[in-house]
């Protein structure tokens, strides 16, 4: 019994590990992030690493439409200028 729910739980692990790992190569997905140098919200194509200067990011997003109403609703963004293209 033990050994099954072991094997479940690494099962379940590997899993969702190869999940992430294909949003992480997804060309066809966006995220938001919060970029403290440029003191703006950015739609970026990769899943970013929150460090340094990228403060938060929000995602994946299926569409750079979505990427850009989630930016428009995301308090933390300290710029708000949706006319900017990125």
């Amino acid at each position: 019994m033990r050994r099954a729910v072991l094997t479940a739980a690494l099962v379940m692990m590997m899993a969702s590990t190869a999940s992430t790992v294909v949003w992480a190569e997804d060309p066809d997905l966006f995220w938001v992030v919060g970029n403290r140098a440029a003191n703006r919200c950015e739609i970026v194509t990769s899943n970013p690493v929150i460090i340094g200067d990228i403060w938060f990011a929000s995602g994946p997003f299926k569409s750079k439409d979505d990427a850009k109403l989630a930016r428009s609703t995301i308090n933390a963004c300290p710029n708000k200028d949706v006319t900017q293209e990125d």
